[in-house]
């Protein structure tokens, strides 16, 4: 095989083995608020949007170890490791306590610190700057197949249903562990690049070594890690580029866990309430899908740079989110297991939630296909670590929307990311412009 063929292979198979986690794990986050408000025992007082809240408080903070933990043991185990743990949140609602359901939720923090990054530089030393949108966008494509799969189980599982009785919790959440354990041991297949045949391209940066090949200890890795010239470049350099996982992290929060709560809270959906959480999460992933694979697949024909797609993404959402204002009770996010006696501004629609859920996944697509491309294109030569940081910002973010989940009614949720989107499609604006402006002076140099 051509090592050029070898590359992408190793980043299909990437996407295959996040496809498999995230089919039980997102479909975990997607419905655990839910079976939590239904599950009936007196000892067990624990919240999903708060266990959410401690993993990215936990991941923001894990990330300054993380890009240390995978040059000592290398990305491949990186991810198997940090898979098992994944499973082992996933087992917890078997049989649920509060002690290890927060203990899970601070392991899984810094599991999911590692896995991210690793996946960040998989992806980075699988592609050169010609191939890294393309590569960026078939790994999205294929991750999110995990949207379609899962929900579309809990749709069938729980078609119907206006209560999820213990029986229900432990048959999906058995399967899910068992599908997350699978997902795992796909990460072994993943073959190691050919480093000197890789940039084919005379005008392209040579690809970074393997971080793995480090022998420094753990913690001088990790001062090495945020003390690198490219990422003081992150940090400092461009205030602009610190923006960009801002957006992203809310938009997370609120489809992969507030938005399948809303729905099922929605008395007025009557009794598909609880299934439309499942067919909802279906759409996201249709959407995240198509996103995906156009943006890849279209990413050599981009004569305008990233800027359209990402205009795309804010369009996309505010369309979403005023829809959602209209269609939805506001207190829906907070309300109780008998759902939400409070009327939306329209006749709740059905039809009209659902195509919330497309457009949320589109708009997702589009924001994080880019963001993964000029990361990458911008901190090659450092890119675990860049990576890092970028993580580190978004799960910031991402803790603190988790945590106000709990508290704040639905339009204050909804007008809090349009706000934040539109100063994130700004920053993107001028980051990328500047990327345009820097291969322009390159170019006028080289003649």
């Amino acid at each position: 095989m051509s090592p050029e063929g070898k590359t992408l292979l190793n980043v299909i198979v990437l996407g295959l083995g996040f496809m498999v986690t995230f089919t039980a794990f997102g479909t975990c986050g997607n419905i655990e608020q839910t079976v939590i408000k239904s599950f009936n025992s007196t000892e067990f007082h624990g919240s999903g949007y708060t266990s959410m809240a401690i993993i990215y408080a936990v991941f923001s903070a894990s990330n300054l170890i993380a890009p240390s933990v995978i040059a000592v043991i290398g990305p491949q185990l990186s991810l198997f490791f940090s898979g098992l743990v994944y499973s082992g949140y996933i087992a917890v609602f078997i049989h649920p306590y509060t002690s290890s359901f927060y203990t899970l939720s601070v392991l899984l923090g810094i599991a999911a610190a590692v896995l991210w990054t690793a996946q960040g530089n998989l992806l980075t030393i699988n592609s050169k700057d010609s191939t890294i949108g393309r590569n960026s966008g078939i790994f999205w494509a294929l991750m999110q197949f995990s949207l379609f799969f899962g929900n579309l189980y809990i749709f069938f599982a729980w078609h119907g249903k206006s209560h999820i009785t213990d029986k229900d919790r432990q048959t999906v959440f058995i399967t899910l562990t068992v599908i997350s354990l699978v997902g795992n041991f796909l990460f072994f297949l993943i073959q190691r690049p050919d480093p000197e045949l890789a940039p084919s391209d005379a005008s392209e940066s040579p690809l970074p070594a393997d971080i793995s090949d480090s022998s420094s200890s753990l913690c001088s890795q990790a001062l090495d890690a945020f003390s690198k010239c490219d990422v003081e470049d992150y940090l400092n350099c461009s205030v602009e580029t610190m923006w960009l996982p801002i957006c992203p992290g809310l938009e997370l929060t609120f489809y992969s866990g507030v938005y399948g709560t809303c729905l099922g809270a929605m008395t007025q959906f009557g009794e598909d309430a609880k299934g439309l959480i499942g067919l909802s999460g279906i759409l996201i992933g249709v959407g995240e899908i198509l996103g995906g694979g156009v943006f890849g697949i279209l990413d050599k024909c981009n004569r305008f740079g990233r800027n359209p797609v990402v205009f795309l993404g804010i369009f996309t959402h505010i369309v979403a989110f005023y829809l959602i204002f209209l269609n939805i009770a506001s207190d829906a996010p907070v309300a109780p297991e008998e759902g939400t006696q409070m009327q939306a501004f329209i006749q709740p629609s059905v039809t009209v939630a659902l195509i919330c859920s497309f457009l949320l996944g589109l708009g997702d697509s589009c924001f994080n296909t880019q963001l993964i491309s000029i990361v990458g294109f911008l901190f090659r030569e450092d890119s675990a670590s860049a990576f890092a940081v970028f993580k580190f910002v978004q799960s910031i973010t991402a803790a603190v929307a988790f945590f106000y989940s709990n508290y704040l009614l639905l339009h204050w949720q909804l007008l809090i990311m349009v706000l934040t989107g539109f100063l994130g499609t700004i920053t993107f604006f001028v980051v990328e412009w500047g990327v345009i402006n820097s291969r322009r002076d390159s170019d006028y140099d080289s003649i």
